[in-house]
C-alpha cells in the first residue's frame, strides 16, 4: 500500500511542478514578468523551501523531487523578474501614461452633435 501512495505523492507533484511551466515558458518568452507580483512570488518560494524542507525531514522523494524543482523554476521566473522588471517597469508606466494622454484628448475634443 505504501508503494501506492508513493506513487500518488509523485504523481501528485508531477502535475503540480508541470502547472508552473507555461508560466516559466511565457516569461521567458516574452521577457516579461510585470504582470507577477513580488509578494506572490516571494510567499511561494518560502513555502516551496518549507515543503522542500519538511519532504527532506520526512525523507520524501515525491516532496523532495516536486518542491524542489518547482522551487528552481520560481527561482528562474524571480531572476527573469529582476533582469526584465525595470525595462518592462518603465515601458508599461510609459504606455499607461501614452493611454492616458490619448484619452484626456478625446475628451477635450469638441464633439458633435448629430442635427
Amino acid at each position: 500500500m505504501a508503494t501506492f501512495f508513493t506513487l500518488l505523492g509523485f504523481l501528485a507533484g508531477a502535475f503540480t511542478t508541470i502547472a508552473f511551466l507555461p508560466q516559466v515558458l511565457h516569461t521567458y518568452r516574452s521577457k516579461s514578468a510585470g504582470d507577477l507580483s513580488w509578494p506572490m512570488l516571494l510567499i511561494f518560494n518560502v513555502g516551496l523551501a518549507l515543503w522542500f524542507t519538511y519532504g527532506v525531514y520526512l525523507n520524501s522523494w515525491p516532496m523532495i523531487l516536486a518542491n524542489g524543482i518547482t522551487l528552481l523554476l520560481n527561482a528562474f521566473i524571480i531572476g527573469m523578474k529582476v533582469k526584465y522588471g525595470a525595462a518592462a517597469n518603465h515601458e508599461d508606466a510609459k504606455a499607461r501614461r501614452a493611454g492616458q494622454l490619448e484619452r484626456n484628448r478625446n475628451s477635450l475634443a469638441p464633439t458633435r452633435s448629430s442635427e
